[in-house]
């Protein structure tokens, strides 16, 4: 069966947002709109439902590390602060968003408070541990299996490897143009070459024609 620490938390913390939305006991108050979630922040959260993801966080913390109490939920959602030119300073959250988001919990059954030995504070009941599994299972259950992810990359590599037979690279198809190019240069230097010595053997061939008509013409004259 899968838990919680099989999703990421962040999926898990959206989707127990959703659901607390519909349990009655957890509301958010007046002040929710306006209030900073701890002294190290400069400005309200922008989100308007932040109060249930906040309580979300705070229940999956709570299944994670209870029991826990107010101190340790503080020091946990604290911060640095920006200081301008001076150094950062941590300062913890806001008790009172993390008192009662733990008392609105704790109404709807979903934590109680619990001593084991030296420690005390809140721990998840059954109730709040079968809440977050059944949305961990919802995730899981969204997300293809492992093998099905496999065959899906087998396919594409096989397709890949088809297109690459078929497709011939650019750098191949460049290196083609250019040796043809190259080609063709050499075809017309060669034609140019011929043309040239046929034009310069021509004139060569007439003085020898003309020269033995000289001489026949000074023989006669003698």
């Amino acid at each position: 069966m899968t838990t919680m620490y099989d999703v990421d938390s962040q999926e898990l913390n959206s989707k127990a947002a959703e659901e607390l939305k519909k349990v009655p006991e957890i509301k958010a108050p007046s002040w929710a709109t306006f209030v900073k979630t701890g002294m190290h922040k400069e400005r309200a959260p922008l989100d308007k439902d932040w109060w249930y993801f906040r309580i979300a966080s705070v229940l999956r913390i709570v299944y994670r590390l209870g029991p826990v109490g107010v101190s340790k939920l503080r020091t946990k959602y604290g911060g640095k602060k920006n200081r301008g030119v001076k150094k950062e300073h941590f300062f913890r959250g806001s008790g009172n968003i993390l008192r009662k988001s733990l008392q609105q919990l704790e109404k709807a059954g979903l934590v109680k408070f619990a001593e084991k030995g030296v420690h005390k504070g809140r721990i998840v009941t059954p109730k709040g541990k079968a809440f977050l599994d059944k949305i961990a299972t919802q995730i899981q259950g969204q997300k293809p299996k492992p093998e099905e992810k496999k065959a899906e990359v087998k396919q594409e590599q096989k397709v890949d490897v088809k297109e690459q037979k078929t497709i011939k690279p650019k750098t191949e198809v460049k290196t083609e143009a250019k040796k043809e190019v190259k080609q063709e240069q050499k075809t017309e230097k060669k034609i140019e070459i011929k043309k040239d010595q046929k034009v310069e053997k021509k004139p060569e061939e007439t003085k020898e024609k003309v020269e033995p008509k000289k001489e026949v013409k000074k023989a006669e004259e003698k």
